[in-house]
């Protein structure tokens, strides 16, 4: 199954902080992490191997302004969606936000569903830009650049248009299994024409590429009547 799209919450209220993280792990869409001020979320944003998907950005940090840390998180080329979260509701406030670099801006109190309708929303532009990448086993998927990309030996995978379609779209079922007919219709659209024996020709080109032994797959799996996606596979493939 893919892993969990993981949310840094940056908030120095200790109860609020913990009350959001705690809501948002129930869903079981979401992974969560908390940091108390800026200074601790430059450490968990610059620690080796952190990955985060989206930011919750309090505007009233003990040591920064958030619009600030927004502003120097997109210098320092961070393109993750962020929205910020603050009391401070005034057009002049919400307009500072965005053009610090924030995605969307929340004001307290909110509620909790339509905080997380705006990180889907946010995350599906992103996932959809140049900038977008997702963890699918041993490589990172540039979905926008068409490309895979072996994190151990920093070689890089070439796609076709329509491989990339496939891999996000199993990205996106989150380990469930996409029939062939949805995934002909989602890929290909509904009206084309195009017979199961064309995805099975893009499937089997796929797993030479992604899959250490191709005759017996574990990224990209077949399964009664369709197909998914284990990302959490770390296997590499030598090829």
């Amino acid at each position: 199954m893919s892993a969990l799209r993981q949310i840094l919450i940056i908030e120095d209220d200790a109860v609020l902080r913990a009350t959001l993280a705690e809501q948002i792990l129930i869903g079981g869409e979401f992974g969560a992490d908390e940091a108390e001020t800026a200074a601790e979320a430059e450490d968990k944003l610059s620690s080796v191997g952190a990955r985060y998907d989206a930011i919750l950005l309090d505007v009233g940090l003990p040591d920064a302004d958030g619009r600030e840390f927004c502003a120097k998180l997109r210098r320092d080329g961070r393109r993750m969606p962020v929205i910020m979260i603050t009391g401070a509701d005034a057009e002049q406030d919400v307009i500072r936000g965005l053009d610090a670099g924030a995605n969307d801006y929340l004001s307290k109190p909110y509620r909790l569903p339509e905080l997380l309708a705006r990180v889907r929303a946010q995350l599906r532009v992103f996932d959809n830009s140049e900038d977008a990448t997702f963890l699918i086993g041993p490589f990172i998927f540039r979905p926008g650049m068409r490309l895979l990309q072996e994190r151990a030996r920093n070689r890089k995978v070439r796609l076709t248009a329509k491989e990339t379609e496939i891999l996000k779209y199993l990205y996106r079922a989150n380990g469930n299994v996409a029939s062939r007919q949805t995934l002909l219709n989602e890929v290909w659209g509904y009206s084309s024409g195009v017979t199961t024996h064309t995805l099975e020709t893009h499937i089997y080109r796929l797993r030479q590429k992604v899959e250490a032994d191709p005759t017996q797959p574990r990224l990209l799996l077949t399964e009664q009547g369709g197909y998914k996606l284990d990302a959490t596979v770390f296997e590499v493939a030598d090829r």
